[in-house]
């Protein structure tokens, strides 16, 4: 075996130069460079992706970011055997695609000159070869990326109860906690979570020992939530419509706070008070507001509904002697898109004695008879909405009923809303919106010593994909 080793070569006209034989390596020495082989069909990677447009050089390689917007590439002038390589950063080019823009009198792929080429598939990675003035820019290599490829990874998280629905994680939260993330996933597996926020719901107004007015109701809670496509398609209810949406995840810990019900007021005539407010405060703060307070009587401090996350029922008696309705509180307050609730309805007035619905989740309160000691039954809360969140379907976030006077009171909406107080029975008390469903209370029945119902607790529902 020889060795030759060669430090220079002196140029000799018309003189070729052979360096080893077929099936031979040639080596250059450590520390050497080499000119004029021509490339090997590689390029150097520029490591800092491009945000914005730009003009390519032969022999490199871009990764593109196209997250806040299209970007072009406008191609350089060029010789047979250049080379430009680009590949997409972050699997965009289907959301903001990326232009390669081709030079005075240059063709791509044969094309048109100066034509442009549009790469809209996410991941997208392309090489381009220059051939001649024919053919001009020649894609040799296109690749995409395939979300098959990568290994799916899901949310894991503690806080609240736990439990399962299929290939989904369920945390109920029934009094203040904290969603902790533990790890995040990726879009493969999960990495967002759905929500379900209900406010407490409003107490209802109390009745009036004076001539026996009945009090208005309390409105449910708010409503809110997101619908339901980032964690198994699950029914959900009106209230999940665009633009809510599911929620990004980091690896934190989320607080959450559940709103109580409001609580009764002690004199009689006297207006409910108003329920708390429930938080996710997740990527994006999730509030949903109390529920609006029942209107008590003519005699009382406040005969009308309050305004919430679905206002309260207004109270009997109107402004006493005019004879005109109480007004109802106003519901989605403060607003949101969609909405949180609705309003409650108007009490009657002075020739009348029943108190108006409480708003709820997706209808209105009812408006209280017009005249005489009429059974308030047309006076019901407002209906609640249905999701099947935690895996069974399940209604919340409805009206209380109105109170009235020589009959029962009228009937809660459906989701937990407390009916109107009953006309015999110890006091004729309204009935207590239902726990953790964010219901109304209902409204006191004319009396001496008949209150309203307490308004029902909150909730904070979240659900995320934790398997395949």
């Amino acid at each position: 075996m020889s060795k030759i080793e060669v430090n220079t070569v002196a140029p000799q006209c018309g003189t070729t130069l052979t360096l080893g034989e077929s099936g031979d390596t040639v080596t250059l020495g450590s520390g050497a460079s080499q000119s004029g082989f021509g490339r090997t069909g590689t390029v150097d990677w520029q490591t800092t992706p491009k945000t914005g447009n730009f003009t390519g050089a032969n022999g490199e390689g871009y990764f593109i970011n196209t997250t806040s917007g299209s970007i072009t590439m406008t191609l350089p002038s060029a010789s047979a055997g250049d080379i430009i390589s680009i590949q997409d950063y972050n699997n965009t080019f289907d959301s903001n695609n990326f232009i390669i823009q081709a030079g005075s009198g240059v063709k791509i792929n044969g094309g048109t000159a100066a034509g442009k080429l549009i790469l809209s598939t996410e991941g997208q990675g392309l090489t381009l070869i220059y051939v001649d003035s024919t053919v001009g820019w020649r894609s040799i290599e296109s690749t995409t990326f395939s979300s098959q490829s990568i290994v799916p990874t899901y949310i894991t998280a503690t806080g609240g109860t736990i439990t399962t629905s299929g290939s989904f994680k369920i945390h109920t939260f029934t009094g203040p906690g904290t969603f902790t993330v533990c790890s995040v996933g990726n879009a493969s597996g999960s990495d967002k979570v759905d929500y379900l926020v209900v406010a407490g719901g409003g107490a209802g107004g109390n009745g009036s020992s004076a001539g026996g007015y009945g009090g208005g109701a309390g409105g449910a809670g708010g409503y809110r939530e997101s619908p339901g496509t980032a964690s198994g398609c699950y029914a959900v209810s009106p209230l999940g419509a665009a633009p809510a949406v599911a929620l990004p995840v980091t690896a934190t810990g989320y607080p959450v706070t559940v709103g109580a019900g409001g609580s009764v007021k002690g004199s009689d005539n006297d207006e409910g008070n108003p329920g708390s407010n429930s938080v996710f405060a997740g990527t994006t703060t999730i509030t949903s507001a109390g529920g609006g307070a029942g209107g008590g009587t003519y005699a009382g401090p406040q005969k009308f509904g309050d305004p919430g996350g679905s206002g309260g029922g207004g109270g009997s008696g109107g402004s006493h002697p005019p004879s005109t309705p109480t007004s109802a509180g106003v519901g989605n307050q403060p607003p949101v898109s969609p909405s949180q609730g609705n309003p409650g309805g108007t009490g009657s007035p002075p020739s009348g004695e029943p108190g108006g619905g409480g708003g709820g989740a997706t209808a209105s309160g009812t408006n209280a008879p017009g005249t005489g000691p009429t059974n308030p039954t047309t006076a019901v809360g407002g209906a609640g909405a249905t999701s099947s969140i935690n895996g069974t379907p399940t209604t919340r976030a409805g009206g209380g009923g109105g109170g009235g006077l020589g009959v029962n009171g009228a009937a809660g909406g459906s989701g937990g809303g407390g009916a109107g107080g009953p006309n015999s029975g110890p006091g004729g008390n309204g009935v207590a919106g239902t726990a953790n469903t964010g219901g109304g209370g209902g409204g006191g029945t004319g009396g001496t010593g008949r209150r309203g119902g307490a308004g029902g607790s909150g909730i904070v529902i979240i659900r995320y994909k934790f398997q395949d």
